[in-house]
């Protein structure tokens, strides 16, 4: 019997449904694993999570594993070669905003103790979750994220938007959208 999944039950997209059963709203608590979640979702903007689900192993592989200090540390020379790969987004902002973001991830991480201590505090710890009917229902932006994200930017983030940031607060787990028909709830 098939899954009912929020997404991801479509032919072919296998790496969609075990991305929904096995990381998304899960909450996780590895800088390494978050620093990767911005990266990826700041990546999305204007484009499909699915387009960069596919593309996930050219950015490991593209940004020493999503090593956070190796990132900040990263040439313009290496960050202009990037420009050229294929198996990543091709687009010069969005790969030079990794190595900024790195940079300001570090700064959060030395202020805070840890990048999950300090998003963490934006939903008092504790995850929040909905329970909505259909996708179409589902918030694409919080008081939360705006929140998330003008403190991101304040910081000297790019691409972290209340959008971006949104999607980002679900593939981490301080949101949970299952709906409510999911398997993942039910």
């Amino acid at each position: 019997m098939l899954k009912k999944r929020c997404f991801g039950n479509g032919v072919g997209k296998e790496f969609y449904a075990q991305y929904h059963d096995d990381e998304w709203a899960v909450a996780l608590h590895d800088d390494r694993y978050l620093f990767e979640m911005l990266i990826l979702e700041g990546a999305q903007a204007g484009l499909s999570w699915e387009t960069i689900l596919k593309r996930r192993d050219g950015y490991r592989k593209a940004f020493h594993g999503f090593d956070v200090l190796k990132v900040a540390s990263m040439s313009d020379d290496e960050l202009e070669s990037l420009i050229l790969n294929p198996d990543i987004i091709r687009n010069r902002l969005k790969i030079y905003s990794t190595r900024q973001n790195a940079q300001i991830f570090i700064k959060i991480q030395k202020k805070f103790g840890s990048f999950d201590k300090y998003l963490w505090k934006f939903v008092e710890n504790k995850t929040i979750v909905t329970r909505k009917k259909e996708l179409k229902d589902v918030a694409t932006k919080t008081l939360q994220s705006d929140a998330l994200s003008k403190d991101l930017k304040k910081r000297g983030m790019n691409f972290v938007g209340s959008t971006i940031i949104y999607a980002y607060m679900q593939a981490i787990g301080m949101v949970d959208d299952h709906l409510v028909d999911c398997w993942k709830v039910i």
